[in-house]
């Protein structure tokens, strides 16, 4: 039996072949496990709790809180030997526009007006300070779904222009969970609330409205509420985003019955018409009016980006991710008003600094180069990711492979590791020797309609062809501690999501975590001393 160049352990013949690693003997596993095991989540809590500080202000793009954050980065990925990763600065400029809505609004809709906040959540992706609809006409469109080779358009034989176009979260899939429509109960990217805006601008419509409801979406009102107002950012476009609707937002699924039923219809009949085929109805006479009055700021935020150079194919990289943002602070509350994000995502931020170290210990550099990458902006629809596809420093056909980390779990170690995503690509073939290693087993995504694989960095890697992983430590406890640890905080951490009390605690466990890190390393690692491509399977939507 030979040995999977790596750490000092021996995997099976059919596991070598599975990844199609190399086979040579590897003398220095020694070096590597030290390095493998110096990850640890003493030094990722340190990092968590900085990043996570009241100090730091809740992280957001433009702020006070971004410059302290790009300042901690650079000094400690510099201490740890890595090197600036764009020319000679660990920087990249994302140029945005920052576009705060006026909380002062009504949408009336049926002679009622709707409230902002606790009803409704509406804004504009124009870079324009006063957009509105003015009776403008209701139309009601499934799922807001044009997708050919799933043979579905809810605007067939439609015309939408001028009018307000109401739409279902997720995507039919969803409600019947039938696998033969769309990937049932597993999301795709025509469930997320991003292709519904795009696509509807694409028709032409004048507005937007999507129907919050909490199982299809996978989060409650309140991440609405909390994530879609205050300043939203995007990129700065020539035609000032004038393609886009003049208003998209949200309405709670209270509100959709009720304005369902003055137009005379059956919301949970619509909706089941809705999953069963390509379907539009008129909703009666009703017309939307609001104003909406904003505050733009053009403004330049960053991406981090730091390199340990290669041994030998330096122009190779192996790039690791993470979003260093949050959501920043809400001066309209009262008492505590930072957003901090300690899981979301100062724990991938700070997993980021633990992998850097971990490679930069090696005696003996890897052969390929290894990149980190901090972006900006994902909490706004993964901007800093998105440009840096669009303007990457590392040109796709240079880069092996993106492992991104984000919103590590803080609950204890698991028996196995969730795959968002699984069957995407040759990287889980990867990460199932690591976890093997570990006496761990791949589970799968836990959260198949939440469409996670749509939601965080790797997706921009993704859509450029390059093959992206995003796992973490699994459902089942790793023991009955962990297990007692979860059923004690596991509803605190569920309400916390892209809320004040994402903040750090003492009765964390950060074993999982660690696992999932010296997983990673592990990956980045045989890959960095291979010539092999990972590939993207038959199956997947991103292979062409």
């Amino acid at each position: 039996m030979k040995k999977i160049i790596g750490l000092s352990l021996l995997v099976s013949v059919s596991s070598m072949v599975l990844i199609g690693c190399g086979t040579t003997e590897d003398n220095t596993s020694t070096d590597v496990a030290a390095s493998y095991n110096s990850i640890n989540k003493e030094q990722l809590a340190e990092h968590i709790k900085v990043l996570a500080s009241d100090e730091f202000e809740g992280r957001a793009p433009s702020s006070k809180g971004e410059e302290l954050t790009l300042a901690y980065l650079t000094e400690q990925l510099t201490a740890v030997g890595f090197k600036p990763g764009n020319g000679d600065s660990f920087l990249q400029a994302v140029p945005m526009v920052s576009i705060e809505a006026s909380p002062d609004m009504t949408l009336s809709i049926g002679g009622k007006d709707y409230q902002y906040g606790p009803e409704m959540v509406m804004g504009s992706s124009r870079i324009s300070e006063l957009e509105q609809l003015k009776d403008s006409e209701l139309v009601f469109v499934g799922y807001g779904v044009n997708a050919p080779e799933y043979n579905w358009n809810d605007y067939q034989g439609l015309d939408v222009k001028g009018k307000t176009v109401v739409m279902l979260v997720n995507d039919p899939g969803f409600a019947t969970e039938d696998p033969a429509i769309f990937n049932g109960k597993a999301m795709t990217y025509y469930g997320r609330w991003t292709y519904k805006y795009e696509e509807a601008s694409r028709q032409g419509a004048e507005g937007a409205i999507i129907i919050h409801e909490t199982a299809p979406a996978s989060y409650g009102w309140g991440v609405v509420e909390n994530s879609w107002s205050g300043a939203q950012f995007g990129f700065v476009r020539e035609d000032k985003n004038k393609g886009r609707v003049a208003v998209e937002g949200w309405v709670n699924s209270d509100v959709a019955k009720e304005l369902f039923a003055k137009a005379g219809l059956n919301f949970e009949q619509a909706k089941a018409k809705a999953a069963q085929g390509s379907y539009h109805v008129n909703m009666g006479d009703l017309t939307a009016s609001v104003t909406i009055k904003n505050t733009v700021k053009e403004s330049v935020s960053y991406n981090v980006i730091a390199t340990l150079p290669g041994s030998k194919k330096a122009d190779e990289h192996i790039i690791y991710t993470a979003h260093w943002d949050h959501l920043g602070i809400d001066k309209s509350l009262t008492g505590d008003q930072i957003y901090n994000g300690a899981v979301d995502n100062a724990s991938g931020t700070a997993a980021l600094i633990e992998v850097a170290e971990a490679f930069a210990k090696l005696p003996v550099r890897p052969e390929r180069s290894i990149t980190v990458l901090a972006v900006t902006a994902e909490e706004q629809g993964l901007l800093g990711s998105k440009f840096y596809a669009a303007n990457p420093i590392i040109p796709a056909a240079k880069t092996v492979a993106n492992l991104n980390m984000d919103a590590l779990n803080v609950d204890g170690a698991s028996k196995d590791v969730s795959v968002y995503g699984l069957g995407q690509s040759e990287l889980d073939n990867y990460l199932t020797v690591a976890a093997e290693k570990q006496g761990r087993v791949i589970a799968g995504d836990p959260r198949p309609a939440a469409g996670i694989y749509y939601r965080s960095d790797h997706f921009a890697f993704a859509n450029i062809g390059i093959p992206a992983l995003y796992a973490k430590s699994g459902k089942t406890p790793a023991d009955e501690a962990t297990k007692a640890l979860r059923e004690k905080i596991g509803a605190r951490l569920s309400k916390c999501y892209h809320n004040l009390c994402d903040e750090y605690s003492d009765d964390w466990d950060l074993s999982g975590a660690v696992q999932d890190m010296q997983a990673f390393f592990e990956i980045g690692y045989e890959l960095s001393k291979e010539n092999v491509w990972p590939k993207w399977s038959k199956t997947s939507e991103f292979k062409r």
